[in-house]
């Protein structure tokens, strides 16, 4: 079963290349990619709404991300703001290899709330935290980061807190 799975992975990271060999295919890191961070409508309810974390290769190299992103949510200036990223999926899971052809997209979802204050956050008269603008993401496992824009800008309640999924095609 192992040595299957090691297979199964080692194949996710070759793409066949002109003449019919398999080239390797390298992690994208955050200069190869674009990416955005918005609210999914209809999704807000019980005090929690769903952004979607897409990110696009724009380089001319096929790459892949596999995992969760690291986030860094920022203020209007480029101020980091508390930021505090959970995996929204069970422990023991597998995170697939998302292939990225030049143009190609990957995606993941982030819950979070923007108006139910945590511990230590203010209960009334001001939002909970800061309004983030931006977040800097990491793409697994190939590191260097990319600025995306927040759409709606929102506070993130619970000193930063987002349950997000790990990366899939889209």
């Amino acid at each position: 079963m192992l040595a299957r799975t090691l297979v199964a992975g080692s194949l996710g990271a070759l793409v066949v290349a002109a003449g019919g060999h398999a080239a390797p295919v390298s992690p994208c890191t955050g200069s190869m990619l674009t990416g955005t961070f918005s609210v999914i409508p209809g999704s807000a309810g019980a005090g929690n709404i769903v952004y979607a974390l897409r990110l696009r290769n724009r380089s001319r190299q096929t790459c892949f991300v596999s995992g969760l992103a690291g986030l860094r949510l920022l203020g209007r200036t480029g101020r980091a703001l508390p930021t505090c990223v959970e995996p929204a999926f069970r422990p023991g899971l597998t995170a697939v290899r998302v292939v990225l052809r030049p143009g190609a997209r990957a995606k993941a979802t982030a819950r979070l709330s923007p108006d139910v204050p945590g511990v230590n956050e203010p209960i009334s008269g001001r939002q909970c935290e800061p309004t983030a603008y931006r977040v800097r993401v990491t793409p697994p496992p190939g590191g260097g980061t990319l600025i995306a824009p927040i759409a709606p800008p929102t506070p993130v309640c619970e000193h930063g807190h987002l349950s997000l999924s790990a990366l899939s095609p889209g």
